[in-house]
């Protein structure tokens, strides 16, 4: 496994629970290694037409390449917004004992 097949994947979900909800199902499956939830942003957006303001909270989690598509679909069963937010981000560079540990994690 090479730097290119690790993620951090970036979703919003209406509040702490849902989140907590979200995050220990793609655990308890083994599609990512850790999540880290951050509670309380703002979100401001264009929806139907009219821009929206809501407060969110943001899901961070460290994956491989491989799990991305389960993940996904696995994000839309469980959450409540029509259209979620889940976007993954190559991981470029990083401590290798942390990458090792995530492919361990997931595999």
């Amino acid at each position: 496994m090479s730097i290119q097949d690790f993620r951090l994947v970036y979703m919003t979900t209406k509040d702490v629970e849902e989140a907590l909800l979200i995050g220990k199902a793609l655990l308890a499956e083994r599609l990512v290694a850790c999540v880290n939830i951050i509670p309380g942003i703002t979100s401001l957006f264009w929806w139907e037409d009219e821009i929206q303001e809501t407060k969110e909270t943001v899901i961070l989690a460290k994956t491989t390449v491989q799990h991305l598509d389960a993940l996904v679909e696995r994000v839309k069963e469980h959450h409540s917004y029509d259209c979620p937010c889940v976007v993954a981000v190559p991981i470029e560079e990083g401590n290798q004992n942390f990458l090792n540990w995530i492919k361990m994690e997931t595999s």
